[in-house]
């Protein structure tokens, strides 16, 4: 099966909007309204529709059918913990996945309900001049910022705490929770960390892309193996490495980021809880006390 190409996209979209008197403007958000992004076939539709009523579309979603054959819809607005009110006009996204390959995602709005944007926006169709006048797209939305000397500090903080409670978890044997907090906690302040790294070392006149994936791009051969050795499974003793394995490289470049705005690292909680997980390493299962 051939994937719709980009132009084909465009004119069906464009189409479907044009053809119906409800939809007065379609803007394109996302990457593709992002000069800088790299291209890929990948790369979704971001649409917004704006249009007189959002109520008249999602009662008799059938129209969606004009976009083409799904693989699978999601409906973020209408899930089981906040159900959509289908009797308002909240804005609200049709998330389609086809089976081409292809996908868009499409938000409805009402004119007074379109929030204003500040990722690049490009205006695609305007029936009635209503839209406001967007920037230009560009890629500097989306550039890594500096960090604060307050955000700095609650990274370095963060990160050396939820360190502590992996290290906990992983003598309990809860393998599954210490996985999970290890990426999710850990790994998300060594992630932010990296960014400032990447961005201060390019003027942060760059970007990583949502949630870093264009990272590997930013370090050296060496930096990225060191990386690497962070990702484990969930087999103890590799959990162990990688938690110590990002320690070393969090110090590593919070040590650059700090030395390049002039801020403090915490060596002392540095020093301490590095200490501290090793010696919860080679702690007994059966030990009464810590120490």
């Amino acid at each position: 099966m051939k994937s719709r190409g980009e132009q084909e996209m465009y004119d069906l979209i464009l189409g479907v909007a044009r053809a119906d008197s409800r939809v007065r403007a379609v803007v394109l958000n996302g990457s593709r309204a992002n000069p800088d992004a790299p291209r890929d076939c990948f790369q979704d539709y971001d649409i917004g529709f704006i249009v007189t009523d959002v109520h008249s579309f999602i009662t008799h979603p059938g129209w969606i059918d004009r976009f083409g054959e799904r693989m699978i819809l999601q409906t973020p607005e209408d899930w089981h913990s906040h159900p959509h009110d289908f009797a308002s006009d909240e804005p609200f996204c049709y998330l389609m996945q086809f089976v081409d390959g292809t996908r868009i995602d499409l938000n409805l709005y009402r004119l007074d309900r379109l929030e204003p944007e500040a990722e690049p926006t490009m205006v695609l169709l305007d029936k009635d001049g209503i839209l406001p006048q967007f920037p230009e797209p560009d890629g500097g939305f989306y550039h890594i910022k500096p960090p604060t000397r307050e955000e700095y500090r609650d990274c370095c903080n963060e990160y050396w705490w939820m360190s502590t409670t992996v290290a906990k978890e992983l003598w309990r044997d809860a393998l599954p929770f210490a996985k999970t907090l290890l990426e999710e906690n850990v790994r998300g302040e060594l992630m932010k960390l990296l960014d400032w790294y990447v961005g201060s070392q390019h003027g942060f006149q760059v970007s990583t892309g949502k949630g870093s994936k264009y990272l590997r791009r930013y370090l050296t051969a060496n930096e990225w193996s060191a990386f690497e050795a962070t990702y484990p499974d969930l087999n103890e003793r590799r959990m162990w490495a990688a938690l110590l394995a990002m320690g070393d490289l969090f110090r590593e470049k919070a040590l650059v980021v700090a030395s390049s705005f002039g801020y403090d690292y915490p060596a002392l909680d540095d020093e301490r809880v590095m200490a501290f997980l090793k010696h919860v390493q080679q702690l007994p299962r059966d030990a009464k006390s810590i120490y």
